[in-house]
């Protein structure tokens, strides 16, 4: 992949800035270029063709299981491995973040999931965040609601401003989809517009159950936190701050959350995607 990526921009760009934005060393692109070129073998071909399908956003286990699943091909992890760190395949591995505790909880609505992210059935709960994304001419916040029965995002929505507005009209397009239920856990941090009078007043008009995580514990609402981290790790991987504009990262957050839904198996779903774990269990 990489030697692909100096081969596409070094007309524009030298091999040691196109290097130095990728972080690999010199001596590793020269090592790699010698075996470049060499004759592949059928299930090296199908393995780097279905890299390259997915964006080399899987790793060997994800894709050893979609060649068990769509090509019928039993090969073992460790062969899958090899062929991947082969032609440097391997999907980009998120930095681990930091947290700190801001002090003492507290509690606005009770934190009734307390880290249960399983659920027997779907609508029975839901877990929303917001992120900021700064890759286009001025930052856009994304909200993003999830059924944490198969970790499908239900609704999301992109806005210029991280106001009240964004969070209710995410849930009234979840709402919406899944045909106005009653009874739902809505988890989110305690974010200044979650523990909004709006918001709060909303939540319980529409019948809905809130829950909070407790105050500075990203851990307490770790699923969605982890899917934003994911999306940024994968579908701006190797855009710079402001670089797009509002929307191309608008297009980019519509294709990645339709590639999740639709085509990104998971370990937890028994390797099935979101969408298809949704139908198999209708």
């Amino acid at each position: 992949m990489v030697v692909q990526l100096v081969e596409q921009f070094r007309e524009k760009y030298s091999v040691t800035s196109i290097l130095k934005v990728l972080e690999v060393p010199r001596s590793s692109y020269y090592r790699w270029t010698k075996g470049f070129g060499e004759h592949k073998n059928e299930h090296e071909e199908l393995i780097i063709e279905i890299c390259k399908a997915t964006k080399y956003r899987n790793g060997h286990r994800k894709i050893r299981a979609i060649l068990k699943r769509d090509h019928h091909i039993h090969l073992n992890r460790n062969t899958v491995q090899k062929i991947m760190q082969k032609y440097h395949l391997q999907c980009r591995v998120k930095p681990k973040r930091r947290w700190k505790s801001q002090g003492e909880s507290e509690v606005i609505a009770p934190n009734i999931i307390n880290r249960d992210f399983s659920a027997c059935k779907p609508n029975e709960k839901w877990v929303t965040d917001i992120t900021y994304i700064q890759y286009g001419s001025e930052t856009l916040y994304l909200s993003t609601i999830m059924d944490l029965y198969n970790n499908e995002i239900i609704a999301y929505k992109v806005y210029n401003h991280q106001q009240t507005p964004l969070v209710i009209d995410t849930l009234e397009e979840a709402l919406d989809k899944r045909h106005q239920p009653e009874g739902v856990i809505i988890h989110s941090d305690q974010g200044s517009v979650y523990t909004s009078y709006i918001f709060q007043n909303y939540v319980k008009e529409i019948h809905m159950i809130s829950s909070m995580s407790r105050r500075g514990n990203c851990w307490d609402n770790a699923v969605i936190e982890s899917f934003h981290s994911n999306l940024k790790a994968e579908e701006f991987q190797y855009c710079k701050f402001n670089t797009l504009s509002n929307l191309e990262v608008i297009s980019r957050v519509e294709g990645y959350i339709h590639h999740y839904n639709e085509d990104r198996i998971q370990a937890k779903l028994g390797y099935l995607t979101p969408k298809e774990f949704g139908l198999n269990a209708a």
